[in-house]
């Protein structure tokens, strides 16, 4: 009797099957919370509160023409001309772009007032540039993507500038409006 006794209050103390996942589930959970605690308190060296643009824009034309007025230089010296830097005599002087439209390749323009490199080019698809304005402290470079979405005969340009200087956000922002995305509708249109 003692032996039944005994396996039945062994049976009865055994966790079920479900009981055991749950238990080893709420287990991993915890260990993945106190992981993710240990990240999130080393993660506080890192600044996240930097200024980013996001923009979206569509423009009748397909991807294969917006691409191109993006990276070839001719066509974007014909975007500079109809800018407002241009319009408004700010950018003064008479280089031509340059745009070397090749991964790596470098660009300069605007009179040399942006320069950069081409980190990606991916035809039609996607622009990845290290990008910056000339009276930037030496060193000192951002991140811009492009990114070609067709929409019918009409292309959505899905844009982000990420890792500029803290307090230029507006007036970069002011410069791809009125220096990128009017004068290249225009010049699409």
């Amino acid at each position: 009797m003692n032996d039944r006794k005994s396996m039945h209050s062994l049976l009865a103390n055994t966790p079920t099957r479900r009981q055991l996942i749950a238990g080893v589930t709420c287990a991993f959970s915890s260990l993945g919370l106190s992981s993710t605690n240990a990240f999130a308190q080393a993660g506080q060296e890192i600044s996240h509160s930097e200024d980013a643009i996001h923009q979206e824009r569509v423009f009748k034309a397909s991807r294969k023409r917006v691409y191109e007025a993006l990276t070839n230089a001719k066509q974007f010296e014909k975007v500079i001309q109809l800018s407002a830097a241009v319009q408004s005599g700010m950018a003064k002087g008479n280089i031509p772009a340059e745009i070397t439209a090749e991964p790596g390749g470098a660009f300069k323009l605007f009179n040399g007032f942006i320069v950069g490199r081409n980190l990606e080019l991916v035809p039609n698809e996607r622009i990845i540039q290290a990008w910056r304005v000339a009276y930037w402290p030496e060193g000192t470079w951002s991140l811009v993507k492009f990114v070609l979405v067709e929409q019918g005969s009409e292309t959505k340009l899905v844009f982000d500038h990420t890792g500029f200087p803290k307090g230029d956000a507006d007036h970069l922002l002011e410069g791809w409006n009125g220096n990128y995305w009017q004068p290249l509708a225009k010049f699409l249109g």
